[in-house]
């Protein structure tokens, strides 16, 4: 595996692929690698010769009150993990490399972003699009493969892709959970057993939703009303939004499609903000 921190050495290696004639996948990550990412990089290699795994914890995606400094990072275990993985070469390029003193340019989309978590993190995906618009312009892969659990994160990038015509195929991998149930992911970590307990409400919420669709239930507001019970009987567990969305989107819809129609829930455990979904 070859490690690559600097963008023109990146650049120089995109180049050479390119020249070589060889196919590329991009993984693009903040780091702190764990199941998800792993499931992630195994279909990096089932899509292309070449995977590139960005390890990048971009400073743009926190707002003004979210710890850019306190955010998980283990480059050695990272490191450890893409080689086990056979990944062919890890980028992890420093915030100062990818947006130098000076930087002003950004990339905004203005429709998918608006709604789930647009709202309470208002410059959040102008800062997922700026960065991944840089790392298709260093890395020149021929697809980008993301997480399904990062439902509007997918819905924002594909819309970015199509409307500036970038010419990469975004692959899309299922949430990857834990044994009871819980997404994998990094603040995962953080949950005290107790809060874990807690947390699990959110499986339960949208395994409940999907039972009720299994039973002929096409009403939205009678899914998501039993989502939010089950939530709100967790003294820990805040509710930030509990929504039925076209998956493409990200509109609200008012009667469920199945197949066809996100159920999407983002909460506090406390201090952690967890976010999940299901496609009904």
């Amino acid at each position: 595996m070859q490690k690559i921190e600097s963008v023109p050495d990146m650049r120089l290696r995109a180049a050479h692929l390119k020249q070589a004639g060889k196919t590329v996948a991009l993984v693009p990550t903040m780091g702190a690698l764990h199941a998800g990412h792993a499931a992630l990089i195994g279909m990096a290699k089932a899509s292309a010769e070449v995977v590139v795994v960005s390890v990048f914890v971009n400073p743009l995606a926190f707002g003004p009150s979210e710890n850019f400094a306190g955010y998980p990072r283990s480059p050695d275990a990272d490191s450890k993990l893409c080689e086990e993985l056979k990944v062919d070469v890890l980028f992890a390029p420093s915030a100062e490399e990818m947006f130098p003193r000076g930087h002003s340019t950004t990339v905004n989309e203005d429709t998918v972003s608006r709604a789930l978590c647009g709202p309470s993190r208002p410059t959040h995906f102008r800062g997922v699009t700026t960065a991944v618009t840089k790392l298709l312009n260093v890395v020149r892969p021929d697809a980008m493969v993301m997480g399904q659990k990062d439902a509007q994160r997918v819905a924002v990038v594909r819309k970015m892709v199509a409307d500036l015509h970038l010419g990469v195929e975004v692959v899309v991998v299922p949430t990857v959970r834990e044994s009871d149930g819980l997404v994998v992911d990094v603040r995962n970590r953080d949950l005290t057993a107790t809060q874990r307990q807690e947390a699990l409400s959110i499986y339960v919420a949208l395994q409940r939703a999907r039972e009720m669709v299994a039973q002929g239930v096409r009403s939205t507001d009678r899914v998501i009303a039993e989502a939010t019970h089950i939530l709100g009987e967790r003294r820990r567990v805040r509710v930030i939004y509990v929504s039925m969305v076209d998956p493409l989107t990200m509109e609200t819809v008012r009667e469920i499609v199945p197949g066809r129609t996100l159920l999407a829930i983002a909460v506090w455990v406390d201090e952690i903000r967890l976010i999940d979904n299901i496609l009904l």
